[in-house]
């Protein structure tokens, strides 16, 4: 794990690029129904890669929502499409910082969610387990039940 003085050191002269990432295998680009934001944004400083992924959830590669209904199914195919996401810019779950998770309804599906998440992280042998908070939130379709956004940190070999 980088220190944040390697981290400073990584970025006090960088120049920064940046591009949209996306997985449209199975994720849709969000500009296909009227919304206008990126799936994720890819920032290259210096070596260091920061990947700052937009809330996602249970959506295929059509822009439909799928498992209406099942929380945990959403959680899964909210879980497969960030893995997509991280895949098409060369990082694992492993680079996982940070997750933000919105539940429609955090009473009712907070505990199922959570045993989701735990069993995924498990699979992925993540250890330490991402920082993260849980936010109950009205999403933006009112069949989706969760929403989880991502930040990744890695470094790739210097050009």
């Amino acid at each position: 794990m980088l220190t944040f003085d390697e981290v400073l050191a990584e970025i006090q002269d960088a120049t920064m690029t940046k591009k949209a990432m996306s997985a449209p295998d199975v994720l849709n680009e969000a500009y296909c129904y009227g919304s206008a934001f990126s799936r994720g944004m890819r920032l290259d400083l210096n070596g260091l890669v920061i990947l700052l992924i937009s809330g996602t959830a249970s959506v295929d590669e059509a822009g439909k929502t799928v498992h209406v209904g099942d929380i945990r199914a959403q959680c899964r195919r909210t879980f497969q499409n960030i893995t997509r996401l991280l895949e098409s810019e060369g990082a694992t779950w492993k680079d996982i910082v940070r997750t933000t998770c919105y539940l429609r309804d955090i009473d009712r599906d907070y505990k199922e969610f959570n045993e989701e998440r735990t069993r995924f992280y498990d699979e992925q042998e993540l250890n330490p387990y991402p920082a993260s908070t849980g936010i109950q939130a009205k999403l933006c379709r009112p069949d989706l039940l969760v929403e989880i956004e991502a930040i990744a940190i890695f470094k790739r070999e210097k050009l």
